[in-house]
Protein backbone atom coordinates (compact mmCIF):
# COMPACT_ATOMS: atom_id res chain seq x y z
CA UNK A 1 0.00 0.00 0.00
CA UNK A 2 1.42 3.37 -0.99
CA UNK A 3 1.92 6.02 1.74
CA UNK A 4 -0.62 8.93 1.77
CA UNK A 5 1.80 11.49 0.33
CA UNK A 6 2.71 9.23 -2.59
CA UNK A 7 -0.97 8.50 -3.23
CA UNK A 8 -1.78 12.22 -3.39
CA UNK A 9 1.11 12.79 -5.79
CA UNK A 10 -0.13 9.94 -7.99
CA UNK A 11 -3.65 11.42 -8.09
CA UNK A 12 -2.39 14.91 -8.95
CA UNK A 13 0.03 13.60 -11.58
CA UNK A 14 -2.88 12.01 -13.39
CA UNK A 15 -5.49 14.71 -12.78
CA UNK A 16 -3.63 18.00 -13.35
CA UNK A 17 -3.09 17.59 -17.13
CA UNK A 18 -6.76 16.61 -17.54
CA UNK A 19 -7.92 19.60 -15.48
CA UNK A 20 -5.67 21.99 -17.41
CA UNK A 21 -6.95 20.63 -20.73
CA UNK A 22 -10.57 21.03 -19.64
CA UNK A 23 -9.99 24.58 -18.44
CA UNK A 24 -8.33 25.57 -21.72
CA UNK A 25 -11.31 24.06 -23.57
CA UNK A 26 -13.65 26.34 -21.62
CA UNK A 27 -11.40 29.31 -22.34
CA UNK A 28 -11.35 28.65 -26.07
CA UNK A 29 -15.15 28.51 -26.10
CA UNK A 30 -15.19 32.00 -24.61
CA UNK A 31 -12.65 33.18 -27.22
CA UNK A 32 -14.82 31.78 -30.03
CA UNK A 33 -17.85 33.57 -28.62
CA UNK A 34 -15.89 36.82 -28.40
CA UNK A 35 -14.82 36.57 -32.06
CA UNK A 36 -18.31 35.81 -33.35
CA UNK A 37 -19.82 38.39 -31.00
CA UNK A 38 -18.30 41.19 -33.08
CA UNK A 39 -20.57 40.13 -35.97
CA UNK A 40 -23.78 40.93 -34.11
CA UNK A 41 -26.50 39.40 -31.99
CA UNK A 42 -27.90 36.89 -34.52
CA UNK A 43 -24.54 35.21 -35.35
CA UNK A 44 -23.64 35.00 -31.66
CA UNK A 45 -27.01 33.47 -30.76
CA UNK A 46 -26.75 31.11 -33.75
CA UNK A 47 -23.35 29.84 -32.64
CA UNK A 48 -24.69 29.35 -29.11
CA UNK A 49 -27.69 27.33 -30.29
CA UNK A 50 -25.68 25.37 -32.87
CA UNK A 51 -23.04 24.61 -30.26
CA UNK A 52 -25.64 23.37 -27.79
CA UNK A 53 -27.14 21.06 -30.43
CA UNK A 54 -23.65 19.79 -31.28
CA UNK A 55 -23.11 19.03 -27.61
CA UNK A 56 -26.31 16.98 -27.61
CA UNK A 57 -25.23 15.05 -30.72
CA UNK A 58 -21.73 14.47 -29.33
CA UNK A 59 -23.26 13.08 -26.13
CA UNK A 60 -24.52 10.11 -28.18
CA UNK A 61 -20.90 8.91 -28.48
CA UNK A 62 -19.40 10.39 -25.32
CA UNK A 63 -19.51 7.09 -23.47
CA UNK A 64 -16.85 5.61 -25.76
CA UNK A 65 -14.22 7.43 -23.72
CA UNK A 66 -15.16 5.85 -20.39
CA UNK A 67 -15.82 2.48 -22.06
CA UNK A 68 -12.31 2.37 -23.52
CA UNK A 69 -10.67 3.80 -20.39
CA UNK A 70 -12.29 1.31 -17.99
CA UNK A 71 -11.20 -1.70 -20.08
CA UNK A 72 -7.71 -0.34 -20.71
CA UNK A 73 -7.14 0.39 -17.01
CA UNK A 74 -8.35 -3.13 -16.09
CA UNK A 75 -5.99 -4.77 -18.65
CA UNK A 76 -3.17 -2.54 -17.34
CA UNK A 77 -3.82 -3.73 -13.80
CA UNK A 78 -3.82 -7.34 -15.04
CA UNK A 79 -0.47 -6.67 -16.78
CA UNK A 80 -1.97 -7.90 -20.05
CA UNK A 81 0.41 -5.67 -22.00
CA UNK A 82 -0.40 -7.17 -25.42
CA UNK A 83 -4.12 -6.48 -24.96
CA UNK A 84 -4.04 -2.89 -23.70
CA UNK A 85 -5.25 -1.46 -27.03
CA UNK A 86 -7.91 -4.11 -27.72
CA UNK A 87 -10.65 -1.87 -26.30
CA UNK A 88 -9.27 1.08 -28.31
CA UNK A 89 -9.67 -0.95 -31.50
CA UNK A 90 -13.29 -1.68 -30.58
CA UNK A 91 -13.97 1.95 -29.71
CA UNK A 92 -12.55 3.24 -33.00
CA UNK A 93 -14.60 0.69 -34.94
CA UNK A 94 -17.81 1.68 -33.17
CA UNK A 95 -17.02 5.40 -33.57
CA UNK A 96 -16.56 5.02 -37.34
CA UNK A 97 -19.65 2.84 -37.69
CA UNK A 98 -22.05 5.08 -35.76
CA UNK A 99 -20.79 8.57 -36.55
CA UNK A 100 -21.32 8.40 -40.33
CA UNK A 101 -25.12 7.83 -40.32
CA UNK A 102 -25.59 10.31 -37.44
CA UNK A 103 -23.60 12.94 -39.37
CA UNK A 104 -25.59 12.43 -42.57
CA UNK A 105 -28.89 12.61 -40.66
CA UNK A 106 -27.86 15.83 -38.91
CA UNK A 107 -26.71 17.47 -42.16
CA UNK A 108 -30.07 16.63 -43.74
CA UNK A 109 -32.31 17.55 -40.80
CA UNK A 110 -30.33 20.52 -39.42
CA UNK A 111 -33.09 23.12 -40.12
CA UNK A 112 -35.72 20.92 -38.44
CA UNK A 113 -33.54 20.23 -35.42
CA UNK A 114 -32.76 23.93 -35.03
CA UNK A 115 -36.44 24.81 -35.30
CA UNK A 116 -37.17 22.71 -32.20
CA UNK A 117 -34.84 24.92 -30.17
CA UNK A 118 -35.42 28.39 -31.61
CA UNK A 119 -38.03 30.12 -33.77
CA UNK A 120 -36.10 33.17 -34.99
CA UNK A 121 -35.37 32.68 -38.76
CA UNK A 122 -32.30 34.96 -38.74
CA UNK A 123 -30.75 33.18 -35.79
CA UNK A 124 -31.61 29.74 -37.19
CA UNK A 125 -29.95 30.55 -40.53
CA UNK A 126 -26.69 31.27 -38.69
CA UNK A 127 -27.12 28.27 -36.40
CA UNK A 128 -27.72 25.83 -39.29
CA UNK A 129 -24.63 27.01 -41.18
CA UNK A 130 -22.48 26.77 -38.06
CA UNK A 131 -23.89 23.39 -36.98
CA UNK A 132 -23.42 21.77 -40.40
CA UNK A 133 -19.72 22.58 -40.32
CA UNK A 134 -19.40 21.41 -36.71
CA UNK A 135 -21.20 18.10 -37.23
CA UNK A 136 -18.64 17.14 -39.89
CA UNK A 137 -16.26 16.69 -36.95
CA UNK A 138 -18.41 14.06 -35.23
CA UNK A 139 -16.26 11.11 -36.34
CA UNK A 140 -12.98 12.81 -35.31
CA UNK A 141 -14.52 13.77 -31.95
CA UNK A 142 -15.71 10.20 -31.30
CA UNK A 143 -12.30 8.77 -32.19
CA UNK A 144 -10.53 11.35 -30.02
CA UNK A 145 -12.73 10.19 -27.14
CA UNK A 146 -11.40 6.67 -27.71
CA UNK A 147 -7.74 7.71 -27.91
CA UNK A 148 -8.13 9.86 -24.78
CA UNK A 149 -9.69 6.94 -22.92
CA UNK A 150 -6.80 4.66 -23.88
CA UNK A 151 -4.06 7.07 -22.80
CA UNK A 152 -5.87 7.96 -19.57
CA UNK A 153 -6.27 4.24 -18.90
CA UNK A 154 -2.52 3.67 -19.04
CA UNK A 155 -1.94 6.74 -16.82
CA UNK A 156 -0.31 8.90 -19.50
CA UNK A 157 -2.60 11.91 -19.24
CA UNK A 158 0.00 14.52 -20.18
CA UNK A 159 -0.48 13.74 -23.87
CA UNK A 160 -4.08 15.01 -23.67
CA UNK A 161 -2.95 18.45 -22.49
CA UNK A 162 -0.22 18.78 -25.12
CA UNK A 163 -2.51 17.82 -27.99
CA UNK A 164 -5.42 19.99 -26.88
CA UNK A 165 -3.14 23.05 -26.65
CA UNK A 166 -2.04 22.48 -30.27
CA UNK A 167 -5.68 22.08 -31.29
CA UNK A 168 -6.61 25.36 -29.60
CA UNK A 169 -3.92 27.27 -31.49
CA UNK A 170 -5.15 25.81 -34.78
CA UNK A 171 -8.74 26.59 -33.83
CA UNK A 172 -8.04 30.25 -33.07
CA UNK A 173 -5.99 30.83 -36.22
CA UNK A 174 -8.35 28.95 -38.55
CA UNK A 175 -11.48 30.50 -37.04
CA UNK A 176 -10.06 34.03 -37.25
CA UNK A 177 -9.19 33.53 -40.90
CA UNK A 178 -12.50 31.93 -41.86
CA UNK A 179 -14.78 34.22 -39.84
CA UNK A 180 -13.30 37.48 -41.13
CA UNK A 181 -11.65 36.38 -44.40
CA UNK A 182 -8.02 37.02 -43.39
CA UNK A 183 -5.05 35.76 -45.47
CA UNK A 184 -7.19 35.37 -48.58
CA UNK A 185 -9.57 32.90 -46.93
CA UNK A 186 -13.33 33.23 -47.55
CA UNK A 187 -15.18 35.42 -45.02
CA UNK A 188 -17.72 32.87 -43.78
CA UNK A 189 -18.99 34.68 -40.70
CA UNK A 190 -20.38 32.46 -37.94
CA UNK A 191 -20.00 29.36 -40.14
CA UNK A 192 -16.27 30.07 -40.20
CA UNK A 193 -16.11 29.40 -36.46
CA UNK A 194 -17.62 25.97 -37.07
CA UNK A 195 -15.24 25.25 -39.93
CA UNK A 196 -12.24 26.37 -37.86
CA UNK A 197 -13.21 24.12 -34.96
CA UNK A 198 -13.69 21.16 -37.31
CA UNK A 199 -10.26 21.72 -38.86
CA UNK A 200 -8.67 21.80 -35.40
CA UNK A 201 -10.40 18.54 -34.46
CA UNK A 202 -9.22 16.85 -37.65
CA UNK A 203 -5.67 17.99 -36.86
CA UNK A 204 -6.06 16.71 -33.30
CA UNK A 205 -7.20 13.32 -34.57
CA UNK A 206 -4.12 13.06 -36.80
CA UNK A 207 -1.84 13.84 -33.83
CA UNK A 208 -3.63 11.36 -31.54
CA UNK A 209 -3.44 8.65 -34.21
CA UNK A 210 0.25 9.29 -34.91
CA UNK A 211 1.18 9.16 -31.22
CA UNK A 212 -0.85 5.99 -30.72
CA UNK A 213 0.52 4.23 -33.80
CA UNK A 214 4.03 5.00 -32.61
CA UNK A 215 3.59 3.66 -29.07
CA UNK A 216 0.55 1.35 -28.95
CA UNK A 217 1.30 -1.14 -31.74
CA UNK A 218 2.87 -3.63 -29.26
CA UNK A 219 -0.29 -3.26 -27.16
CA UNK A 220 -2.42 -4.59 -30.04
CA UNK A 221 -3.48 -1.40 -31.82
CA UNK A 222 -4.88 -2.28 -35.28
CA UNK A 223 -3.71 -5.88 -34.84
CA UNK A 224 -6.95 -7.07 -36.43
CA UNK A 225 -10.69 -6.62 -36.38
CA UNK A 226 -12.13 -6.24 -32.86
CA UNK A 227 -13.49 -9.39 -31.27
CA UNK A 228 -17.24 -9.65 -30.87
CA UNK A 229 -16.94 -9.94 -27.08
CA UNK A 230 -14.87 -6.73 -26.88
CA UNK A 231 -17.32 -4.85 -29.10
CA UNK A 232 -20.24 -5.94 -26.92
CA UNK A 233 -18.40 -5.01 -23.72
CA UNK A 234 -17.51 -1.58 -25.11
CA UNK A 235 -21.12 -0.98 -26.15
CA UNK A 236 -22.36 -2.20 -22.76
CA UNK A 237 -20.10 0.29 -20.99
CA UNK A 238 -20.47 3.20 -23.43
CA UNK A 239 -24.25 3.04 -23.95
CA UNK A 240 -25.42 3.95 -20.43
CA UNK A 241 -22.83 6.72 -20.10
CA UNK A 242 -23.80 8.27 -23.45
CA UNK A 243 -27.49 8.03 -22.57
CA UNK A 244 -26.77 9.64 -19.22
CA UNK A 245 -24.87 12.56 -20.77
CA UNK A 246 -27.61 13.18 -23.33
CA UNK A 247 -30.43 13.31 -20.80
CA UNK A 248 -28.34 15.14 -18.20
CA UNK A 249 -27.79 17.93 -20.75
CA UNK A 250 -31.50 17.87 -21.64
CA UNK A 251 -32.24 18.31 -17.94
CA UNK A 252 -30.44 21.66 -17.99
CA UNK A 253 -32.62 22.73 -20.92
CA UNK A 254 -35.68 21.88 -18.80
CA UNK A 255 -34.20 23.83 -15.86
CA UNK A 256 -33.92 26.95 -18.01
CA UNK A 257 -37.48 26.42 -19.24
CA UNK A 258 -38.61 26.37 -15.59
CA UNK A 259 -36.60 29.52 -14.90
CA UNK A 260 -38.28 31.11 -17.92
CA UNK A 261 -41.65 30.56 -16.23
CA UNK A 262 -40.31 32.43 -13.19
CA UNK A 263 -39.12 35.43 -15.24
CA UNK A 264 -36.44 36.79 -17.54
CA UNK A 265 -34.19 38.06 -14.68
CA UNK A 266 -34.12 34.53 -13.24
CA UNK A 267 -33.08 33.13 -16.64
CA UNK A 268 -30.24 35.66 -16.93
CA UNK A 269 -28.97 34.98 -13.41
CA UNK A 270 -29.47 31.23 -13.83
CA UNK A 271 -27.30 31.19 -16.97
CA UNK A 272 -24.47 32.92 -15.09
CA UNK A 273 -24.71 30.62 -12.06
CA UNK A 274 -24.94 27.40 -14.09
CA UNK A 275 -22.06 28.34 -16.39
CA UNK A 276 -19.92 29.31 -13.39
CA UNK A 277 -20.64 26.03 -11.63
CA UNK A 278 -19.98 23.95 -14.76
CA UNK A 279 -16.63 25.71 -15.17
CA UNK A 280 -15.56 25.48 -11.54
CA UNK A 281 -16.39 21.78 -11.06
CA UNK A 282 -13.88 20.85 -13.78
CA UNK A 283 -11.13 20.12 -11.23
CA UNK A 284 -13.54 17.65 -9.62
CA UNK A 285 -14.24 16.04 -12.98
CA UNK A 286 -10.52 15.80 -13.73
CA UNK A 287 -9.85 14.18 -10.36
CA UNK A 288 -12.73 11.81 -11.06
CA UNK A 289 -11.14 10.73 -14.35
CA UNK A 290 -7.94 10.00 -12.43
CA UNK A 291 -9.99 7.90 -9.99
CA UNK A 292 -11.45 5.96 -12.93
CA UNK A 293 -7.98 4.79 -14.00
CA UNK A 294 -6.69 4.13 -10.48
CA UNK A 295 -9.75 2.10 -9.50
CA UNK A 296 -9.74 0.14 -12.78
CA UNK A 297 -6.08 -0.74 -12.46
CA UNK A 298 -6.45 -1.77 -8.81
CA UNK A 299 -9.36 -4.06 -9.71
CA UNK A 300 -7.25 -5.53 -12.53
CA UNK A 301 -4.67 -6.46 -9.87
CA UNK A 302 -7.55 -7.83 -7.74
CA UNK A 303 -6.53 -5.32 -5.06
CA UNK A 304 -10.11 -4.61 -3.98
CA UNK A 305 -9.21 -2.82 -0.76
CA UNK A 306 -6.84 -0.54 -2.66
CA UNK A 307 -9.52 0.25 -5.26
CA UNK A 308 -11.96 1.17 -2.48
CA UNK A 309 -9.38 3.39 -0.80
CA UNK A 310 -8.51 5.20 -4.05
CA UNK A 311 -12.11 6.37 -4.30
CA UNK A 312 -12.06 8.04 -0.88
CA UNK A 313 -8.52 9.40 -1.34
CA UNK A 314 -9.58 11.24 -4.48
CA UNK A 315 -12.82 12.48 -2.86
CA UNK A 316 -10.87 14.06 0.02
CA UNK A 317 -8.53 15.81 -2.41
CA UNK A 318 -11.50 16.99 -4.50
CA UNK A 319 -13.20 18.44 -1.42
CA UNK A 320 -10.11 20.50 -0.64
CA UNK A 321 -9.65 21.73 -4.23
CA UNK A 322 -13.30 22.63 -4.76
CA UNK A 323 -13.53 24.36 -1.36
CA UNK A 324 -10.60 26.61 -2.30
CA UNK A 325 -12.23 27.39 -5.65
CA UNK A 326 -15.64 28.09 -4.11
CA UNK A 327 -14.35 30.32 -1.30
CA UNK A 328 -14.25 33.61 -3.30
CA UNK A 329 -17.87 33.11 -4.39
CA UNK A 330 -18.95 32.65 -0.78
CA UNK A 331 -16.91 35.54 0.64
CA UNK A 332 -17.06 38.10 -2.20
CA UNK A 333 -20.25 37.37 -4.19
CA UNK A 334 -20.72 40.93 -5.47
CA UNK A 335 -17.19 41.10 -6.88
CA UNK A 336 -17.68 37.80 -8.71
CA UNK A 337 -21.14 38.68 -10.01
CA UNK A 338 -20.03 42.12 -11.25
CA UNK A 339 -17.82 40.35 -13.81
CA UNK A 340 -20.96 39.04 -15.53
CA UNK A 341 -23.89 41.19 -14.38
CA UNK A 342 -24.04 44.97 -14.60
CA UNK A 343 -27.52 45.59 -13.21
CA UNK A 344 -27.68 46.12 -9.43
CA UNK A 345 -31.10 44.41 -9.28
CA UNK A 346 -29.70 41.27 -10.95
CA UNK A 347 -26.70 41.24 -8.59
CA UNK A 348 -29.07 41.52 -5.62
CA UNK A 349 -31.14 38.61 -7.01
CA UNK A 350 -28.02 36.47 -7.59
CA UNK A 351 -26.13 37.12 -4.33
CA UNK A 352 -27.52 34.36 -2.11
CA UNK A 353 -27.93 31.84 -4.97
CA UNK A 354 -24.23 32.34 -5.77
CA UNK A 355 -23.30 31.51 -2.17
CA UNK A 356 -25.48 28.42 -2.40
CA UNK A 357 -23.71 27.55 -5.67
CA UNK A 358 -20.36 27.76 -3.86
CA UNK A 359 -21.65 25.30 -1.26
CA UNK A 360 -23.07 23.04 -4.01
CA UNK A 361 -19.68 22.81 -5.71
CA UNK A 362 -18.08 21.47 -2.53
CA UNK A 363 -20.97 19.10 -1.78
CA UNK A 364 -20.77 17.78 -5.34
CA UNK A 365 -17.22 16.48 -4.84
CA UNK A 366 -18.21 12.97 -3.75
CA UNK A 367 -20.67 12.53 -6.63
CA UNK A 368 -18.22 13.89 -9.22
CA UNK A 369 -15.41 11.57 -8.14
CA UNK A 370 -17.29 8.43 -7.15
CA UNK A 371 -19.42 8.46 -10.32
CA UNK A 372 -16.22 8.38 -12.41
CA UNK A 373 -14.66 5.79 -10.11
CA UNK A 374 -17.73 3.55 -10.57
CA UNK A 375 -17.34 3.92 -14.34
CA UNK A 376 -13.79 2.63 -13.91
CA UNK A 377 -15.24 -0.39 -12.14
CA UNK A 378 -17.72 -1.01 -14.95
CA UNK A 379 -20.81 0.11 -13.00
CA UNK A 380 -21.99 2.34 -15.87
CA UNK A 381 -25.65 1.36 -15.58
CA UNK A 382 -25.65 2.15 -11.86
CA UNK A 383 -24.20 5.60 -12.51
CA UNK A 384 -26.77 6.26 -15.24
CA UNK A 385 -29.80 5.22 -13.21
CA UNK A 386 -28.66 7.09 -10.09
CA UNK A 387 -27.81 10.31 -11.91
CA UNK A 388 -30.90 10.48 -14.11
CA UNK A 389 -33.34 9.29 -11.42
CA UNK A 390 -32.27 11.99 -8.98
CA UNK A 391 -32.23 14.68 -11.68
CA UNK A 392 -35.51 13.84 -13.45
CA UNK A 393 -37.57 12.32 -10.63
CA UNK A 394 -36.42 14.50 -7.73
CA UNK A 395 -34.74 17.77 -8.71
CA UNK A 396 -36.68 18.92 -11.77
CA UNK A 397 -40.19 18.13 -10.41
CA UNK A 398 -39.37 19.80 -7.08
CA UNK A 399 -37.83 22.79 -8.88
CA UNK A 400 -41.13 23.26 -10.74
CA UNK A 401 -43.30 22.82 -7.64
CA UNK A 402 -41.21 25.03 -5.33
CA UNK A 403 -40.13 27.62 -7.87
CA UNK A 404 -43.29 28.00 -9.97
CA UNK A 405 -46.28 26.47 -8.18
CA UNK A 406 -45.30 27.75 -4.72
CA UNK A 407 -43.89 30.96 -6.30
CA UNK A 408 -40.54 30.78 -4.50
CA UNK A 409 -38.74 31.72 -7.73
CA UNK A 410 -35.02 31.45 -8.31
CA UNK A 411 -34.22 31.30 -4.60
CA UNK A 412 -36.53 28.35 -4.03
CA UNK A 413 -35.14 26.49 -7.05
CA UNK A 414 -31.58 26.96 -5.82
CA UNK A 415 -32.43 25.65 -2.35
CA UNK A 416 -33.95 22.59 -4.04
CA UNK A 417 -30.79 22.20 -6.10
CA UNK A 418 -28.65 22.37 -2.95
CA UNK A 419 -30.68 19.55 -1.38
CA UNK A 420 -30.45 17.57 -4.64
CA UNK A 421 -26.65 17.88 -4.73
CA UNK A 422 -26.45 16.68 -1.11
CA UNK A 423 -28.63 13.69 -1.88
CA UNK A 424 -26.65 12.93 -5.04
CA UNK A 425 -23.30 12.79 -3.23
CA UNK A 426 -24.79 10.87 -0.30
CA UNK A 427 -26.28 8.23 -2.59
CA UNK A 428 -23.03 7.73 -4.53
CA UNK A 429 -21.20 7.40 -1.20
CA UNK A 430 -23.66 4.67 -0.13
CA UNK A 431 -23.13 2.82 -3.44
CA UNK A 432 -19.36 3.04 -3.01
CA UNK A 433 -19.48 1.75 0.57
CA UNK A 434 -21.59 -1.27 -0.46
CA UNK A 435 -18.71 -2.43 -2.72
CA UNK A 436 -20.96 -4.40 -5.07
CA UNK A 437 -19.06 -2.77 -7.93
CA UNK A 438 -16.01 -4.88 -7.01
CA UNK A 439 -17.66 -7.96 -8.48
CA UNK A 440 -18.21 -6.53 -11.97
CA UNK A 441 -16.30 -7.96 -14.95
CA UNK A 442 -14.87 -5.59 -17.57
Amino acid sequence: MLPPTTRRRTILRLALPIIAGMLTQSLINLVDAAMVGTLGEAPLAGVGIGGYLMFMVTALLFGLSSGVQAQTARRHGERAWGELAVALNAGLFIAALLSLPITLLCLWQAPTLMGWINQDPAVNAEAVAYFRWRVLSLAPVAMIFCFRGYWNGIQKTGLYLRIILVMHVINVLASLGLIFGYLGLPAMGAAGAGAGTTLSLLAGLVIWAAASLRDARPAGLLAGLPRRATLLTTLRLAGPHSFQQLWFATGYAVLFWILGRVGTPSVAVGHVLVNLSLLLILPGVGLGLAAMSLVGQALGREAHADAYRWGWDVVRLAWLCLALIALPMALFPDAVLSLFLHDSALIELARLPLRLTALMIVLDAAALVLAQALLGAGANRTVMTTTLSLQWLVFLPLAWVIGVEFEQGLMGIWWVQLAYRCLNSLWFAVIWRRRRWQRLAV
